[in-house]
C-alpha cells in the first residue's frame, strides 16, 4: 500500500485489551495504517507513553487529569512530543481528531461522548464500546449514517459477516428469520444458581476461552455481556428482540449465526482471537492477510451447542426487558451493572447479587426518553447511586 493510501486511525482505550490488540494489528501492517492519536484512562501512563512514541502520534489524552504530568514526563524521556490533553474533554477532543477512523475501545458508559463526537465529525467508527450504543441508542442512531459504524465485538462482527455472505438477501430483513448470538457460557456454564453462591472475583475472572479485560470477563461470567450484546444487535441490525436468540457454544469457534426464512443458516467461525474482528473493522472493506490464525482443519473438532439456562443466568432475559422498554432503561441496566461489578470486585457484594441488584434498580426506574446526553447521563448517575445504596452492607 502506498503512503498516500495509509488509513489514519485514532485508538481510544489504547492501553486496554482491545486497544493493545488493535495496535498489534496496526504494527503488523505498517504499510496500511498510521496512528493519528491515542487516548486512555490514565492508569497505565508508561504503556501509553511507549505507544505514543512507537507510533509517532500527533496527540495523546488521559481521562484522569492527575495523570497528565506523569504522562508528559514519560513522553519527554522517550523523546516524543505529541499534544497532551487531559480530562474527559481531552479524550473527546481526541475522538474528533482529524483521521479516517476512530476505534472506540473505552470500557463502560464513559465511551458515549467519544462515540457521539466521532460520528458527528464524520469519522468511520470501529465500535468496541458496546455500552455507548446501548445507553445512547436513539442519540447514536440519529447521528450515524449507513455503514458509519463497524462492530468490533466478535459476535456482531460475525453477524455482519454472515449477512454479507448471504449476498443480496443478507440485506433484506424480511429474508432473515433470526440472529443467533453464541455464548461460551463463561466459567460457570452448567452450574445451578445455588452452586454459584460462593463465587469469588478470582473464579469469575478465569474465563475458559477468551483473554479480556476484567470488566468484560466478569460480565461474561454473569452473562450480562450477552444481554448487552442482544441489545446491541437489535440496534445495529434493526431486528426485534423476538428475532434475536442466544445459544451456548462452549468452544467459542462459531461466533454467531444468521438463520434465514428458507431454513439456511450462515455462520462465521474462527479460533477465539479478538484481532480478527478488530482487523476486519480496521481494514474494511478489505480483509487483512494473517490477522489471526485460522482453524486447523487437519485436526478433529467437536463443536457443541446448548440452550441458555435463564434461571441460573437471568441477565439476558432482563436485557430483553430493558431493551424492549427502550428510552433510559438500557442506560440504567448498564450503569447499575457497572456499579455492582465494582462492588463485587471489592468484596462488598456476592456474585449472585450482581444481577439481582441490577434487576431491582431497573424495576424502580421510571423510564423516560433518551433524547439528550444529559438525560442519559442523569439516568446513569441515578442508577449508580441507587445500586450503591442497595449494595451497602452486603458482602460475600
Amino acid at each position: 500500500m502506498h503512503e498516500e493510501t495509509l488509513r489514519s486511525v485514532v485508538v481510544l482505550g489504547s492501553t486496554g485489551s482491545v486497544g493493545t490488540q488493535a495496535l498489534d494489528v496496526i504494527a503488523a501492517n505498517p504499510g496500511g495504517f498510521k496512528v493519528a492519536a491515542l487516548a486512555a484512562g490514565g492508569g497505565k501512563v508508561e504503556l501509553l507513553a511507549r505507544q505514543a512514541a512507537e507510533f509517532g502520534v500527533e496527540a495523546v489524552a488521559v481521562a484522569d487529569p492527575a495523570a497528565v504530568p506523569a504522562l508528559k514526563e514519560a513522553l519527554t524521556a522517550l523523546g516524543a512530543r505529541p499534544v497532551v490533553l487531559g480530562g474527559h474533554e481531552g479524550v473527546a477532543q481526541v475522538a474528533g481528531w482529524p483521521c479516517d477512523m476512530v476505534l472506540n475501545g473505552i470500557t463502560g458508559a464513559l465511551g458515549l461522548t467519544s462515540t457521539l463526537v466521532a460520528l458527528e465529525a464524520g469519522r468511520t467508527l470501529a465500535l468496541a464500546n458496546k455500552e455507548s450504543l446501548i445507553i445512547g441508542g436513539p442519540l447514536v442512531k440519529r447521528l450515524a449514517k449507513p455503514g458509519q459504524i463497524l462492530p468490533v465485538d466478535s459476535e456482531h462482527s460475525a453477524l455482519q459477516q454472515s449477512l454479507w455472505a448471504a449476498g443480496p438477501s443478507g440485506y433484506d430483513s424480511s429474508a432473515v428469520k433470526q440472529l443467533v448470538i453464541t455464548a461460551s457460557g463463561g466459567p460457570f456454564r452448567g452450574m445451578r444458581r445455588e452452586e454459584m453462591a460462593d463465587v469469588t472475583p478470582e473464579m469469575a475472572l478465569a474465563h475458559p476461552t477468551w483473554s479480556m479485560g476484567p470488566a468484560i470477563t466478569i460480565n461474561s461470567a454473569t452473562l450480562v455481556n450477552k444481554g448487552l450484546e442482544v441489545i446491541e444487535a437489535h440496534l445495529l441490525f434493526d431486528l426485534g428482540f423476538d428475532r434475536i436468540e442466544v445459544v451456548v457454544h462452549p468452544q467459542s469457534v462459531i461466533h454467531s449465526m444468521v438463520e434465514y426464512v428458507d431454513g439456511s443458516t450462515m455462520a462465521q467461525a474462527s479460533p477465539p482471537d479478538m484481532r480478527l474482528p478488530i482487523a476486519l473493522a480496521l481494514g474494511h472493506p478489505r480483509r487483512i492477510p494473517g490477522a489471526a490464525r485460522p482453524i486447523d482443519w487437519t485436526k478433529a473438532h467437536t463443536w457443541t451447542f446448548e440452550p441458555l439456562d435463564d434461571v441460573a443466568f437471568p441477565s439476558v432475559a432482563l436485557a430483553r426487558h430493558v431493551g424492549g422498554a427502550g428510552g433510559t432503561a438500557p442506560a440504567v441496566y448498564n450503569a447499575a451493572n457497572e456499579a455492582c461489578l465494582d462492588a463485587f470486585m471489592r468484596g462488598g457484594l456476592p456474585f449472585l447479587a450482581i444481577v439481582d441488584t441490577v434487576a431491582k434498580v431497573v424495576e424502580e426506574h421510571e423510564v423516560t426518553p433518551a433524547d439528550s446526553v444529559e438525560e442519559v447521563l442523569a439516568a446513569d448517575a441515578w442508577a449508580r447511586a441507587r445500586a450503591a445504596e442497595l449494595t451497602t452492607g452486603q458482602s460475600r
